[in-house]
C-alpha cells in the first residue's frame, strides 16, 4: 500500500492534462506551444515514477498524439494556440456504439449481429504563424460482427470478428486573400481533395483506410501525410 501512495503522490504532481489522462483517458485544451511542451514533459516522466497499470497511459498518447502535437507546434508561432480533444477510452465506450443490427442467417448459425462503433478519438485545431487554420480529425469506424452457431452435439459456440475502418479530414482555411493554385500532380490516389472558394478559400483532404495500422510511426505517417496535402493547393 506504502508503494501504491507513493505512486498516487507523483500522479498528483503531474500536469493537470496528464491526471486527466490518467483518470479520464482524455481531455480537452487550448494551450500555446510553451503548454503543449509542458504537457511533454510531464507525460515523460510517467513511466519512471508509475507502474500500476491501472494508471497507465492510454495507448496512442505518447507515441501517435504527443508527436502530432510537436509537429504541428512548431508552426504556431508566438501567438498561435493548438487545441486537442484527445477521448482515449476505445471503441467499446459508451455511446460510441449503435444498436446491433440482425442478419439474415440459416441453420447451424442461430443468429448473427452487426454492431457498429463510431470512435473519433482526435480533434486538433491550431492557428497557425502565416494567418491559415489548420483542423484534424481521426474517427475509426469498428464493425463488431458475432455468430452463434450450434454444433451438431448440440453445443452452442460464439465467434466474434472485427473490421476497422479509419476516416482522416484535415481542413486547412487559408490566410484571407491568399491566392490558391493547383499543384503539380495529383494527390496519392488515397487521399481526395475538394477546394472551397470564398472570401476565404479552403482545402480538405480526407482518406479513407480499410486497415489498422501496424505500428504508431505508420499511424503518425498516414496523419501527416494528409495533413500535408491542403498546403499544396496555395501559393503560400
Amino acid at each position: 500500500m506504502f508503494f501504491w501512495r507513493k505512486q498516487k503522490a507523483a500522479i498528483a504532481g503531474f500536469h493537470p492534462l496528464h491526471q486527466a489522462l490518467i483518470h479520464e483517458r482524455g481531455f480537452t485544451a487550448t494551450q500555446p506551444a510553451d503548454g503543449w511542451a509542458a504537457l511533454t514533459a510531464s507525460l515523460h516522466r510517467h513511466a519512471g515514477l508509475v507502474s500500476r497499470s491501472k494508471w497507465a497511459l492510454p495507448p496512442r498518447m505518447l507515441d501517435v498524439i504527443v508527436p502530432l502535437i510537436a509537429e504541428i507546434s512548431t508552426d504556431l508561432g508566438r501567438k498561435g494556440t493548438l487545441t486537442v480533444t484527445a477521448d482515449l477510452r476505445g471503441h467499446e465506450a459508451p455511446g460510441k456504439s449503435h444498436p446491433p443490427r440482425e442478419l439474415p442467417v440459416r441453420p447451424p448459425v442461430k443468429s448473427a449481429t452487426d454492431t457498429w462503433s463510431i470512435d473519433p478519438w482526435l480533434r486538433l485545431r491550431a492557428d497557425l504563424r502565416d494567418g491559415s487554420v489548420l483542423e484534424v480529425l481521426v474517427v475509426d469506424r469498428v464493425r463488431t460482427r458475432k455468430v452463434t452457431k450450434r454444433n451438431p452435439r448440440g453445443k452452442t459456440k460464439i465467434k466474434r470478428k472485427t473490421k476497422q475502418v479509419q476516416i482522416i479530414k484535415v481542413r486547412r482555411k487559408l490566410p484571407p486573400g491568399t491566392p490558391g493554385q493547383r499543384p503539380g500532380s495529383p494527390p496519392p490516389r488515397w487521399i481526395q481533395t475538394v477546394v472551397r472558394d470564398g472570401p476565404r478559400r479552403s482545402v480538405t483532404a480526407a482518406a479513407k483506410v480499410t486497415r489498422k495500422p501496424q505500428s504508431p510511426h505508420e499511424q503518425v505517417d498516414w496523419i501527416l501525410t494528409v495533413a500535408t496535402e491542403p498546403f499544396r493547393w496555395s501559393a503560400a
